[in-house]
């Protein structure tokens, strides 16, 4: 069990594992349920999920999207219908053994089947089409042995989008769409870097078409699968018998694509931007982006000035939702920790000196660095910060990323790269047992996309076996 009654007591840069797991207790962003496997999101974390809900909605409802809910059990013949998503899925399936007679019930390990059901009942013709559903909800999958909470435990919550479509083109293009918002919302929102590409065939979602992925890396120099697009093409629509009358009065098998993140994203979070103090959110996932702190002294009138001068300053700053400490069991030095260490964005100080010259002193939570400004002109400056410290993380993260890719041509390069934790770029001939046999004598090293700018193979030569190579794509060890 972490000990929450100290800091951060592990450096991030000699165990990052250990760091991770003290941040995300010590913060309170979660805990560990009294279940193996599964966690408790707790009020700081959830108001980050909460914020990757609003952002992301916000992006897809202007393309039609509409939210919906489907049942937690799926009928296990459900999952006969489509072989490959069947065979894909049979490992992580968590199972309700039912009455004797009565068939058995999955936990939803993701809800195409359950979902598609539906969709055969209610898409009729062409009228019913392009269908856009998403649902926000819980997803079971039982193979998780080690927890690794937000990263990898038996239950999490996600979104998964399922789309139907009149056309290939418009499914595909859609498809690549919905991966878009997702590079938006992780650089956007998260000021998490991400490499976009298309999965190869041995990593792509079971039973798609195309699988479509924004990869994250790490500061441990491991990648991060933040999220998924697949092109699902008519697999499932033949699989569930969904079809429609079209504009020419024949029936015909529609297009369908299904897209997804999960609570992973805060794990990416977590690891990108934290230190040696804790978490470092960025301030437009924040929910409150400021505290104030007044600096109390002994002189109790002038404390009373004080505290009436912070709330005063807190009305001020309402915008930024800001947390008015104005507790006096804590010295300000202990409070100065505890709110770096739920990485809240800027802090706020106001004291007796402060009062005197009209000002109140910030501090930015990712460098430290502190300035004193006029306070009428508070709120001015802080907005101004707050894009700086934004814009300041996201550009770290991203030149820790492109300072990590490292092209090769040679197996012994390959090695080498693998040996100094780089993400690798590396020409391959798109075989599925050669593709093993790099995860075999690396003991872990995966394809983690094709990106979709630079993939182009140019004919070069496979960096494992020789042969010719199909595409260009990004490897790494992964999460």
């Amino acid at each position: 069990m972490v000990d929450d009654t100290k800091g951060i007591t592990v450096k991030k840069a000699d165990d990052m594992a250990a760091w991770y797991g003290q941040v995300v207790i010590k913060s309170e962003l979660a805990d560990y349920a009294p279940i193996r496997g599964f966690m408790v999101i707790r009020p700081n974390g959830y108001a980050l999920w909460e914020a990757i809900q609003r952002t992301l909605d916000g992006l897809v409802r202007k393309r039609g999207v509409r939210n919906a809910y489907f049942p937690l059990l799926i009928p296990e013949s459900f999952f006969r219908k489509e072989a490959e998503h069947a065979e894909g899925f049979s490992p992580e399936v968590a199972w309700i053994e039912s009455k004797e007679g009565e068939e058995r019930l999955a936990i939803r390990p993701t809800s195409e089947t359950i979902m598609y059901d539906s969709y055969s009942r209610w898409i009729r013709s062409w009228r019913d089409l392009p269908l856009r559903i998403n649902q926000w909800c819980n997803i079971v999958r039982w193979e998780v042995k080690d927890t690794k909470i937000f990263l990898r435990t038996r239950e999490f919550l996600w979104q998964e989008g399922h789309c139907v479509y009149e056309t290939e083109t418009e499914c595909h293009k859609e498809t690549l769409f919905y991966l878009e918002c997702y590079r938006r919302v992780a650089e956007g929102l998260l000021a998490v870097p991400c490499v976009v590409g298309r999965k190869t065939e041995s990593e792509k979602f079971a039973g798609a078409k195309a699988t479509y992925t924004f990869e994250g890396f790490m500061p441990d120099g491991k990648a991060l699968q933040m999220g998924t697009s697949h092109d699902l093409g008519q697999n499932f629509s033949r699989a569930f018998d969904i079809s429609f009358l079209g504009k020419d009065g024949q029936r015909s098998l529609p297009w369908q694509n299904s897209w997804g993140i999960t609570t992973r994203l805060l794990g990416a979070l977590v690891m990108t931007h934290g230190d040696d103090r804790g978490l470092v959110l960025p301030p437009r996932i924040a929910s409150n982006k400021i505290a104030i702190v007044p600096i109390f002294v002994k002189d109790d009138a002038m404390n009373v000035r004080t505290i009436a001068a912070a709330r005063s300053l807190a009305k001020q700053l309402a915008r930024f939702n800001p947390i008015l400490d104005e507790s006096q069991e804590y010295s300000a030095g202990w409070k100065f920790n505890q709110y770096e260490l739920q990485g809240i964005p800027l802090r706020v100080e106001i004291g007796p000196k402060d009062i005197e010259s009209d000002q109140v002193v910030l501090v930015r939570r990712d460098t430290g660095g502190k300035s004193a400004v006029p306070r009428t002109g508070a709120a001015v400056a802080i907005r101004k910060l707050l894009d700086d410290i934004q814009a300041a993380l996201f550009q770290r993260a991203k030149e820790r990323l492109e300072a990590a890719k490292t092209p090769v041509s040679t197996w012994e390069e390959f090695l080498k790269a693998d040996k100094d934790t780089r993400f690798i770029i590396a020409h391959h001939c798109g075989s599925p047992e050669c593709e093993a046999a790099i995860k075999a004598e690396t003991q872990g090293v995966t394809a983690r996309c094709i990106p979709l700018r630079g993939g182009k193979s140019e004919g070069a030569p496979c960096v494992k076996c020789g042969g010719k190579a199909s595409y260009r794509a990004f490897f790494a060890r992964a999460y």
